[in-house]
This record gives structure tokens, C-alpha cells and sequence, in this order.
């Protein structure tokens, strides 16, 4: 049993190492014309016009 844990828990913390950050992208509501920087959507509107950006303030490209 505390072995299969350990295999699990070793699991999860390998995939997890791999994990980079997620890009950023500059997001437009057609509705409002308002520009934000954001990592996902944020909302059904929304649509991505530039990106991905490695920075919140969506300025640095980002490199893969």
C-alpha cells in the first residue's frame, strides 16, 4: 500500500517539473473595444488578437 503511494506521489511531482508557465496573450472585446493581457479567456466574447507573451504585461515574446 505506502508503495503504490510512493509511486503516485512520484509520479505527479515528475509530471509537474515538466510543467512551464502558460503563455500570456492580448485579449479584445468587440462589444467594448477594451484591450487586456490575460492567460486564458476571459470570457465567450473575448478574442485572442496577439500573442503568446512569456510576461503579464504582455511585452516579451515568448520562447518555447
Amino acid at each position: 500500500m505506502k508503495a503504490s503511494a510512493l509511486i503516485v506521489a512520484a509520479t505527479l511531482f515528475c509530471t509537474s517539473v515538466w510543467a512551464g508557465p502558460a503563455a500570456w496573450y492580448k485579449w479584445r472585446s468587440p462589444s467594448a473595444d477594451i484591450e487586456i493581457c490575460a492567460q486564458f479567456s476571459p470570457g465567450d466574447d473575448w478574442v485572442a488578437v496577439k500573442g503568446p507573451f512569456a510576461d503579464s504585461g504582455c511585452k516579451k515574446p515568448f520562447k518555447e
